[in-house]
């Protein structure tokens, strides 16, 4: 059967397609029997063919209504940015709370229609919202072990051994501050969480030593809203000592430890190493009482940040079915919510939350944060060039600041990346007697390659300049190209020096 031509079939097709747009379905059914016959095409393409080829009625769009104007996204950008940046799911019960805390100290003054914008949105139209400005805006030491007599004697106590505690029973661990070497000695972080609310306080560590944990330890049970009842650890032995287990029975706190290598045991405050501390200092190496004293700074300002301000996850159910885990989590609350929510809260500490509370301002915390997080960096880049210390900014000035500072990037500055040192020549410059010499030839005849200026050189110059400096040639033709594209854009106001260029690698 001699195959018909392409032009042909077109032909064919748009012939067909008149009548079979007019025909009724058995007449259709008829006409794609013969037209698949004839054409050889398959009967899926063939009827996607006839249908292409009628003429389609205009398609009328319908005028999409935008909900959340400008003015609302605007708003939203500068809550998110007093959250601290947290996720829509944490940010939608946060909203009520922050924009009363912001309207109270004076920060914002939204009009009525769009607060009731804002505090209508789901948490899926918070994140599709913010998404282009998340997008513009975008880390083992080896331990002595502890007897075993005194392993023995602390209770292991797993994740699933924990049910509904009442609001005083903890998880501690501790965070280490090595940067990318653990040699010598640098800071550590000590973090306490409790299992029923998830309310954390840190504390900075000069040294790893047990009776230096004993008073940092006295010391925030001082500021705990609640009496610490249990006291629950790693297998680390700057817990696991006589130090520690005695001042536990002494204080008639429950002290219990995890199972060895089994990290899902302290689930709790493992998920606040990374939350809160590593989010707040970042992965840098801190070292000495300097940074101590600035550490705790932080850590004075972001606990209450975070204990009355970021609303958590909590674990309520896990179920498993083969390999398939189902977890069922609660609302985002925040630690002073579900202390708040508790019955078995004493109302005296009820008391005390609530007049903290009213007198925080979440903007001047979070600028204070800022603050402090510089002041870090600068610390623990010592080999980065010398910076102007600047003054925290005002409190209006950082309010404003809010509304694009997406823009910038990263906002923490413990999460920018160290400034790379400059990168000095590893061997003598090849081509330093004949800079000047090669600048005239380039200003002579500036369309002349890499290769012809090597060869002319090559040609005055016998032995001297082998073939391998090509590259280096090259690179330095590109830094003269590119001043001579500026001068013609922008004028010869300034005079290209005719010192030796950095090459790097050469």
């Amino acid at each position: 059967m001699r195959r018909m031509s392409m032009a042909t079939r077109r032909e064919m097709t748009a012939a067909v397609a008149q009548r079979y747009s007019k025909a009724d379905r058995a007449e259709k059914t008829r006409l794609l029997d013969e037209f698949v016959l004839v054409s050889g095409y398959h009967r899926k393409h063939a009827m996607r063919l006839l249908r292409a080829s009628k003429e389609e009625r205009p398609a009328v769009r319908r005028a999409l209504r935008r909900v959340y104007d400008e003015p609302a996204r605007s708003a939203l950008i500068v809550l998110w940015e007093a959250s601290d940046r947290v996720c829509g799911k944490r940010l939608k019960p946060l909203l009520p709370l922050l924009i009363e805390a912001m309207e109270r100290h004076g920060h914002l003054s939204p009009a009525p229609e769009i607060t009731s914008k804002i505090l209508a949105m789901s948490a899926a139209t918070i994140d599709r919202s913010l998404r282009p400005v998340r997008e513009k805006s975008r880390l083992g030491v080896a331990r002595r072990q502890a007897s075993s007599a005194l392993r023995r004697s602390v209770a292991v106590r797993t994740f699933a051994d924990w049910q509904d505690p009442q609001p005083g029973f903890v998880e501690a661990d501790l965070v280490a501050h090595s940067g990318p070497s653990p040699r010598g000695g640098f800071l550590y972080t000590f973090v306490l969480t409790d299992v029923a609310t998830g309310w954390t306080e840190c504390a900075p560590l000069l040294v790893r030593e047990q009776h230096l944990l004993r008073e940092v330890l006295t010391e925030l049970r001082k500021q705990l809203p609640f009496a610490l009842l249990g006291f629950d650890t790693d297998n680390d032995t700057v817990f696991l000592n006589e130090t520690i287990k005695t001042y536990c029975e002494e204080a008639g706190v429950v002290f219990t430890r995890c199972r060895p290598y089994k990290k899902n045991d302290q689930a709790f405050v493992e998920q606040k190493n990374g939350a809160i501390v590593r989010r707040m200092v970042g992965y840098r190496r801190f070292e000495g009482l300097t940074a101590a004293a600035a550490l705790a700074q932080l850590y004075r300002a972001s606990r209450l940040f975070v204990n009355f301000f970021q609303p958590s996850f909590k674990l309520l159910s896990k179920e498993r079915d083969g390999a398939h885990v189902r977890k069922r989590y609660d609302a985002p609350t925040t630690p002073h919510q579900r202390l708040l929510a508790d019955a078995r809260l004493p109302e005296t500490a009820r008391e005390r939350l609530q007049v903290t509370y009213r007198g925080l301002d979440p903007i001047a915390l979070l600028r204070e944060i800022r603050a402090c997080q510089s002041r870090l960096v600068e610390l623990a880049d010592v080999s980065a060039p010398a910076q102007e210390k600047t003054a925290p900014l005002p409190i209006e000035q950082f309010l404003s600041g809010l509304r694009i500072a997406w823009k910038d990037g990263q906002a923490r500055p413990t999460d920018r990346a160290k400034p790379k040192p400059k990168r000095e020549r590893r061997r003598p410059d090849p081509l330093v007697a004949v800079t000047t010499q090669l600048r005239a030839w380039f200003l002579a005849e500036p369309w002349r390659s890499g290769s012809e200026l090597l060869a002319k050189l090559q040609a005055e110059y016998p032995g001297d300049y082998p073939a391998c400096l090509l590259r280096t040639l090259q690179r330095r033709l590109k830094v003269w190209r590119s001043e001579r594209a500026h001068d013609l854009v922008f004028g010869s106001a300034r005079t290209p020096p005719l010192d030796v260029p950095e090459d790097r690698g050469s």
